[in-house]
């Protein structure tokens, strides 16, 4: 298997270029994406990859159009992006569920949001709430669920706004070593159920191999595109198979060396 083949040319659904992200600070100036170049084609499920702190949740927050761009352009279907998209749906770290609202009341209040009528719009949450497994949870708070059936909900909730493009901030780094696992299951299933663009940001190796189609690397900050890796591993993935660990192996070669490298420096 050549892991790091070119991608196929296909028309992307984003597309950056020249990618810049600085921070005014008191003494000066803090670069943190510099001059990023990436396209992401539609139904893709593109892992962002990288050491904590190097930039990966500010590239998401400019993509979701909730931080600004100091240089260069995102474009979005051909159009630039110019503040928030209702096209793209967010998964974060931290479940941001509404503690007031059901679980019913979560996932629902996008499209009650947007003036849809109720007996559309629980139809539809409640398609979203059985494919993510809380059937028979729709009148729980969060406080009454786990972190992974919360994270369930969120996942749920980004769903059901119809994005065409989903971006997941770590959203299980903060489980159970089992609880993670059982979760990316989850999210690969939902992925191959109801296909969207995902991007999905994470620091953990196995996780990142687990779910791509393709893997971007980036350097510490300031966040660059360092080397990507197109994943051809058949689904679903085994952590223990020859394909898997070999590219484990490489993976983490290559981020141990620009480490070291960059503590040499």
């Amino acid at each position: 298997m050549d892991s790091t083949k070119q991608v196929k040319k296909e028309k992307p659904i984003i597309t950056m270029e020249r990618i810049s992200k600085t921070f005014q600070v008191e003494d000066g100036e803090v670069k943190v994406i510099d001059q990023i170049d990436l396209d992401i084609r539609e139904n893709e499920f593109l892992v962002l990859f990288g050491a904590g702190q190097c930039g990966k949740t500010t590239l998401l927050k400019m993509l979701a159009g909730l931080e600004t761009i100091s240089g260069g352009s995102i474009k979005i279907d051909e159009k630039e992006l110019k503040g928030f998209n209702p096209k793209v749906g967010m998964v974060y770290q931290t479940t941001a569920l509404f503690p007031w609202l059901t679980v019913m009341g979560n996932v629902e209040f996008g499209p009650k949001a947007r003036g849809i009528g109720k007996t559309e719009r629980q139809k539809k949450a409640q398609y979203y709430i059985d494919l993510v497994g809380l059937t028979g949870f729709e009148k729980h708070f969060p406080s009454m669920l786990s972190g992974g059936m919360q994270q369930r909900v969120g996942i749920a909730r980004a769903y059901c706004n119809d994005p065409e493009i989903i971006l997941m901030d770590e959203p299980f780094g903060h489980l159970d070593a089992q609880t993670r696992y059982m979760m990316e299951e989850e999210v690969e299933k939902i992925w191959q159920e109801e296909k969207r663009t995902i991007i999905f940001v994470t620091n953990n190796i196995e996780e990142a191999l687990y779910l791509a189609d393709r893997i971007v690397i980036l350097t510490e900050c300031p966040a660059r595109v360092l080397t990507e890796y197109k994943i051809d591993i058949p689904r679903p993935r085994s952590l223990v198979s020859e394909e898997f660990l070999s590219l484990r192996e490489e993976i983490s070669s290559l981020v141990d060396l620009r480490e070291g490298g960059n503590d040499a420096e």
